[in-house]
Formats: structure tokens, sequence, C-alpha cells
């Protein structure tokens, strides 16, 4: 993937390659499929990243845990990006990194799947292209928050992802992200990125959240999730049926 810098995303979690297809062909830059909150097994996250690849749009995969032998079995159906949840130091940020090569530098286990075209392009992508894979960590504590500079340093680290929710939650104001401690978490946050030349981002699933969100100074954006698109888009349908009947 290139540069996340000033890039929008969506979120995909519902269990259809549809919904990818569909969301992939909606102006974005990259479609995320989220295998840590959803029932997802790996054939369903194979065919959602065909479907991505079939619209043009690059598929992060959020893996569900930073656990090597998890990242290896994503990482060999061949997304273009990683998503690592929970990260809370430069030792487990390093760990993911390391997850995601192959050795000498890493400690990923080495196989002819779909990632290297089944074969076809096999010691080229494990001589360099698998190195190409972009890879994000999640901020989601305070742990993580006050270790936010030596994170975004760890080489192989593209991106930092702040997660709204499990931050908020984390700091004592769910779901407030005008809180001081919120705010005051970002800023670090962000400093740590730009003080390291990394990106840092974040997911907002209403207009008013991506736009409070986006006023703090983040580089690129997930802009909300197949459920909630769903959600809203009922609640407003259901409401004009009420409204004449």
């Amino acid at each position: 993937m290139d540069d996340l810098a000033e890039s929008v995303g969506t979120w995909c979690s519902l269990s259809d390659p549809a919904v990818v297809e569909l969301a992939a062909g909606g102006d974005v830059d990259f479609v995320v499929v989220d295998t840590e909150h959803t029932p997802m097994g790996l054939e369903t996250v194979a065919d959602c990243l065909r479907a991505a690849a079939a619209g043009g749009c690059p598929a992060v995969a959020r893996v569900p845990w930073n656990d090597p032998v998890r990242i290896k079995r994503l990482l060999d159906l061949g997304p273009e990006g990683l998503l690592v949840p929970m990260v809370d130091t430069a030792a487990e940020a390093r760990e993911a990194v390391a997850a995601t090569r192959y050795p000498p530098a890493g400690v990923r286990g080495i196989a002819a799947a779909r990632a290297a075209d089944y074969g076809r392009f096999f010691e080229r992508y494990v001589e360099s292209t698998h190195r190409e894979l972009t890879v994000a960590v999640q901020v989601e504590s305070e742990t993580a928050v006050d270790n936010a500079a030596d994170i975004a340093a760890v080489d192989g680290v593209d991106a930092l992802f702040v997660g709204p929710a499990d931050l908020s939650a984390a700091l004592g104001c769910f779901g407030d992200h005008d809180a001081a401690a919120f705010r005051a978490a970002v800023e670090t946050v962000l400093a740590a990125g730009a003080a390291a030349d990394v990106p840092v981002g974040t997911l907002g699933t209403t207009p008013a959240e991506l736009r409070s969100l986006g006023e703090l100074g983040f580089d690129f954006l997930v802009a909300g999730a197949d459920f909630a698109h769903l959600v809203e888009g009922q609640r407003r349908a259901v409401g004009a049926a009420a409204d004449v009947l």
C-alpha cells in the first residue's frame, strides 16, 4: 500500500464478501476486513480480499491478536496491510513486525500461498515482496499512549491507529471524544507519530464523529463501518415511513 497519510478507508465486519465488494467501490482508499470482533473464518476473509481486489481497492486485515500464528495465516491470504490490536510497548510492536517478516529478519513461516500467487512468484515474494506490506499497530490503552513514541520509532511500523472505543474506555471517558483525557492522549500519539514520520489514524462511525476526530489532527481516517451504515440507513428509512403513515 501507499502511504496512509491523507487517505480515507472504511470498515467491514459483516461476514459477506459482497459487503466488501460494495465498500471497495465506494470511492475509498482502502477497506479494513476485521477478524478481531467478527465471526469471520479464513475462507471468508480470503473471499473478502478477492472482493476488494476485484474493486481495485487495497485491503487491510485486522488480526484478532498480536500472535505470530494468527498473523501468518492472515498474511498468507494476501492482504495489502495488517492492523494489529492492543500493542502497548515497543517490544510488542517489534514482535508484530517480526511476525510479518521472513527469516532472518523475522519469524514468519514460509508457504506458497495466495499471497505469493500460489507459488507463481514464490522466490520473489519471499525475497522482497512480502516486505511491501503496510503494518499498522493500535494504540488502545494508557500504557500504549505512554509508550507511543517508542512504538512509532520501531522499524517496520508504518502507521499508528488509535482505537477510540478502547482508549476512551481505558481513560474513563468511554465515547467522549471531547474529554480532556482523551484529547490529551490523542495529542501525545499524534506528536509521537509526527516525530517518527509515521501517520496516525482512527475510526469514526458517524459524520459527526469523523468531524470531531478529524479536527484533532489525524493523518488518515476510517469512515464508518458496514453495520453502522446499515443501522443508520434503516433508522432513516423506517423513520421516513413512519412519518407518512
